[in-house]
């Protein structure tokens, strides 16, 4: 799909301000619409919107389907009916600037449940329940089994129902339907919610960029629901799964531990499951980030087991049969590939051959000199340049950590004189005005923000996802700041 030259921020849901703990998909989503427009920016790129789970991350999700309950606006149910405002008068003292996520799942559940009570089924929610009902019914279903199960991963789940016994679904649907009721209108609140706010920014032209994680998490509805497009044994454990071969950055590799796609079996059905995927998507979001699409041409498989991925060996995926499928399907598709890391010739072609754009990122453009593939003199136009993504330090944070003689070429570079209060402005401008078909700053780097804004530290469990924007930063001055160097390099 042939894009056009714009530009836009990376900020996600969770970060955005408001007085419950965690941004939403109310009043504060829209306003920041109406600042994406008022700066002249086209794309709101976010990450992932399904259900998170350990560790809080949108890249480990109980559903491939599914909405955040967490994202969803209580104001807005207040509105319905469905909530008075004395059931939120208790939740004021939660951080503007931080999200406490132990305490908000807590607190915002009771509070849903709240919802659910006063909730009579629509002519809406009927509509909702026949569209979804491929992924809802086993989903709510997954979810109020975890629920019985005390949190319990489905694989430690009693043996029927972890194999998903007929006569065990028969009996655990009758058994929790309340429960399962309760998450289906979650579903239905959350998607009622979403729609409206996609709906406004496309009548204010803006683009979201959605994220796809390549992967899917072992404890999700999607694993215990398709455990034959797998590489799980008779008992549904995972034979070999996913990670990264030792490198320069570790020795003993990473280990991610997602179940790996059995390609030949996905093949047999016609990629089913992932053409759902990609429909269910592309009915949320306008364009798609592939993260990891290196995972379509080859991925590190390490034996199930292994306390690293040092015994892992790469094994062939089949991406292109699976894009012709989708394609065929679906048509063209807006697809941006996160082609990150060690770039082969099969995977430069399989990005190349249906013209999806790859990404650039300026934070490591500058250790390799003048013939850095990441510097904008070198690049082409069918890329996604940012200054940074959710797993970088922030580009203030950054420059303050480099070493001496890549600082310096930095500053060559961009001609500056190495002040740390410009070198977000000066990669925000480096990013804007090169060949890129779009330029993306995370909402951090326009605030000029140090590491302690950070949203991600890769391989480092707890303290991630936390990062909220205060409300007072969006103001017109900054939007008049963003609107001018937009227009400077034509991106409007």
């Amino acid at each position: 799909m042939k894009f056009e030259r714009s530009s836009g921020i990376l900020l996600h849901i969770t970060s955005l301000s408001g007085k419950y703990g965690i941004g939403s998909l109310g009043k504060e989503a829209h306003e920041f619409v109406d600042f994406l427009k008022k700066s002249e920016q086209k794309l709101w790129q976010i990450f992932p919107l399904g259900p998170t789970g350990f560790g809080d991350s949108p890249y480990q999700t109980f559903s491939a389907f599914a909405g955040n309950p967490l994202l969803i606006d209580l104001d807005l149910l207040i509105d319905e009916k469905l909530l008075e405002q004395s059931n939120l008068d208790n939740l004021s003292a939660f951080s503007e600037t931080e999200i406490d996520f132990g305490e908000l799942i807590t607190v915002k559940d009771r509070i849903l449940r709240k919802a659910f009570d006063n909730f009579e089924v629509s002519e809406n929610y009927n509509e909702f329940h026949d569209e979804e009902q491929d992924w809802l019914n086993d989903f709510a279903l997954f979810m109020s089994l975890k629920k019985h199960f005390q949190g319990a991963s489905w694989s430690h789940w009693d043996r029927d129902i972890k194999l998903r016994e007929l006569q065990a679904i028969e009996y655990y649907n009758e058994e929790l339907k309340d429960e399962i009721n309760y998450h289906k209108f979650l579903q239905f609140i959350f998607f009622q919610q979403w729609e409206k706010l996609h709906d406004y920014a496309r009548k204010n032209n803006i683009k979201i960029i959605g994220d796809i994680p390549i992967f899917i998490g072992f404890d999700s509805a999607d694993a215990w629901v398709n455990s034959d497009i797998f590489y799980f044994d008779e008992n549904r454990e995972p034979t070999k799964v996913a990670g990264v071969p030792p490198d320069g950055f570790s020795e003993t590799g990473q280990l991610w531990g997602n179940p790996l796609y059995d390609w030949e079996a996905m093949e047999k059905d016609g990629f089913k499951w992932w053409i759902k995927r990609f429909e269910a998507a592309l009915k949320q979001v306008d364009i798609l980030r592939i993260d990891h699409f290196i995972g379509f041409v080859n991925y590190w498989a390490v034996p199930f087991g292994d306390k690293t991925a040092e015994n892992g060996k790469w094994e062939t995926a089949e991406g292109d049969k699976l894009f012709q499928q989708v394609q065929n399907k679906l048509g063209s598709l807006p697809i941006i590939a996160e082609d990150l890391g060690v770039l082969t010739p099969e995977i430069i072609k399989l990005r190349d051959q249906y013209g999806f754009p790859g990404m650039k990122v300026l934070q490591f453009a500058f250790y390799d000199g003048m013939e850095g593939g990441f510097l904008p003199h070198n690049f082409t136009e069918n890329f996604v340049v940012y200054t940074g993504t959710h797993d970088n330090e922030t580009t203030k944070g950054w420059f303050s950590n480099l070493p001496e003689n890549v600082r310096d070429f930095t500053c060559s570079y961009l001609n500056f004189s190495g002040n740390e209060s410009e070198i977000a402005d000066k990669l925000i401008e480096a990013a804007w005005k090169s060949i890129a078909v779009f330029a993306i700053a995370p909402m951090q780097d326009f605030l000029n923000l140090d590491n302690s804004a950070r949203m991600n530290y890769p391989g480092i469990a707890g303290g991630n996802w936390q990062w909220r924007m205060k409300k007072q930063y969006l103001t017109d001055e900054l939007a008049d700041k963003i609107c001018r160097i937009t227009e400077k390099f034509g991106r409007n």
